[in-house]
């Protein structure tokens, strides 16, 4: 029997965006999203999960699934390995787009700008905070690489757990974390018949402009 996927659809009806209750600042509304978002997401959805697109230095697009680990101010944070597909592209291009969606709300969040490497004592701080098998993963993967099988993949942990047996087991330089430091950022949610809510912020100046965009 044929997948039908054309008919899929659901009808958006738990909230609005008025005007009013947009604010003038997009990280403190993100912030109020993002906590609405915890407080409503079950597992095994993470309400900080969010889809990451780049582009190479050819101009290809990839994306792929992460965590936020932060944001403020200075920007919204993420980690990996630097020499990774998506380390190689952000050295190329530095720009990327982040797509958050919280299905529980009918909600999305989109968020682009330049993407910078954190101070590596950030990186340090973060990578002591993650469990030992998370922290000997980093140095045992050589992520993006061809691999011949799972079992060498398993190997190279084993290599290095016999490597830090008695070592205290720091950040490798090839693994830390990226800022991106947004300068546009816009809040969709889901209205009946299609006629969604997006409030779109564009940095102008160091100030943020607001416009409602057609759905």
């Amino acid at each position: 029997m044929p997948l039908s996927l054309a008919q899929m659809r659901r009808n958006y009806t738990l909230y609005g965006l008025q005007d009013e209750h947009a604010l003038d600042d997009p990280l403190a509304m993100f912030k109020q999203w993002m906590q609405l978002a915890r407080d409503t997401e079950r597992a095994p959805v993470e309400a900080n999960s969010m889809t990451l697109a780049t582009v190479d230095s050819e101009g290809r697009p990839h994306c792929r699934v992460l965590l936020l680990k932060g944001f403020s101010e200075q920007g919204f944070t993420f980690f990996g390995n630097y020499q990774s597909g998506k380390g190689q592209q952000l050295a190329a291009n530095p720009y990327a787009a982040m797509t958050f969606f919280w299905p529980a709300l009918e909600r999305q969040v989109r968020i682009e700008g330049r993407v910078s490497r954190l101070d590596p004592t950030l990186s340090d701080a973060y990578f002591e905070s993650r469990s030992m098998a998370s922290r000997l993963g980093a140095w045992a993967s050589p992520q993006s690489a061809p691999l011949a099988s799972r079992a060498a993949l398993e190997s190279m942990l084993a290599e290095t757990i016999k490597r830090f047996v008695g070592h205290t087991v720091s950040r490798p330089e090839h693994w830390g974390g990226y800022c991106l430091l947004p300068d546009r950022m816009e809040f969709w949610q889901g209205r009946t018949d299609r006629l969604h809510d997006r409030m779109d912020y564009r940095l102008h100046e160091g100030v943020w402009k607001r416009n409602r965009l057609a759905p």
